[in-house]
């Protein structure tokens, strides 16, 4: 029967066996920035590990605006996919996921949580990360420190700020109202929020970066004044991408080893389709403080050669 299909020419109606039996061999993939190279390596991740289990993966980028985030999750749905992974834009209410699994489609928070503990998520430790983060500049003698983020920019960033305000107070810090700089998650805010920094009567000698495209923008701005990351001021990044060892001076960054972050979330998501009854699920990167030449400053010296990186895992 097979020969006589090829002589015939015949090709495998994907559509209509989903048609027979309602569902798709598709996951769609819903992220809200595709410009930062996170989630490219994430979804690199993400998608190897369906691959290996027979499932295609239908990204969409929403760029971070809720009524694109609500059509490209409608299409989804039309095609009829088996699932779905959700990165979800600034503010998505929570009425929307309730409605996702309205439809009986499987979806999967991944990076930033939305509403109660009652879907699946994957995710990273961001409290521990930025509590990591801090101390290590508090141990190079720190005591003026910034945090470069979106104000409000949801618990995500309410759990990075908490852990730099934990970390400040364990070492008898202040964290002053100025030090907490309201910028986009950019390049451009990067650079902005340095500006900020360094035009303070009571100026800090280091940041934290909400992630480490804040980061490079604000190694670009330290260039641009005439200042180095590491001797004049010290920078540390969020994410662990892979660009920030190559960056100019190399990015000390927490790292959540986004690939396999989106490893995790694909295996996540194949174990509820496997049973779409069982408990929430729940995974957590646990962060690596990975320390190169941008946080190389201690209070009082200029460094004339930056401090030894640890070695990376």
């Amino acid at each position: 029967m097979r020969e006589a299909a090829d002589a015939l020419g015949y090709v495998y109606n994907r559509g209509a066996a989903d048609l027979r039996r309602q569902a798709s061999n598709t996951i769609g993939t819903v992220i809200n920035d595709l410009t930062n190279p996170f989630f490219a390596e994430l979804l690199v991740g993400l998608e190897r590990s369906l691959a290996e289990h027979g499932y295609v993966t239908l990204m969409a980028h929403t760029g971070e605006d809720l009524a694109t985030q609500e059509r490209v999750l409608a299409s989804m749905r039309e095609h009829q996919a088996a699932g779905l992974i959700l990165c979800p834009a600034f503010g998505t209410p929570e009425e929307l996921l309730q409605r996702i699994l309205w439809w009986r489609i499987p979806v999967l928070i991944v990076v930033r949580p939305v509403g109660d503990e009652g879907f699946d998520f994957a995710g990273s430790d961001n409290e521990a990360g930025t509590y990591a983060a801090t101390k290590h500049l508090a141990e190079r003698g720190h005591r003026r420190i910034a945090f470069l983020g979106r104000v409000g920019g949801g618990p995500v960033y309410e759990l990075r700020r908490r852990g730099f305000a934990r970390a400040m107070g364990e070492h008898g810090l202040a964290v002053e109202d100025e030090w907490l700089i309201d910028i986009p998650p950019t390049r451009e805010g990067g650079r902005a929020g340095v500006r900020a920094a360094l035009a303070l009567r009571n100026r800090p000698t280091a940041a934290i970066c909400y992630n480490d495209i804040v980061a490079f923008g604000a190694l670009s701005e330290l260039g641009e004044q005439g200042l180095r990351a590491g001797i004049d001021f010290s920078i540390v990044g969020f994410d662990g991408i892979a660009d920030g060892a190559h960056s100019n001076p190399p990015l000390t960054t927490v790292s959540v080893n986004p690939e396999r972050l989106g490893a995790s979330a694909a295996n996540l998501l194949l174990t509820r389709l496997r049973d779409p009854e069982s408990a929430p699920l729940r995974y957590l990167a646990q962060p690596q403080l990975i320390v190169r030449q941008s946080s190389g400053w201690v209070e009082g010296t200029r460094l004339a050669t930056p401090a030894t990186p640890a070695p990376e895992h």
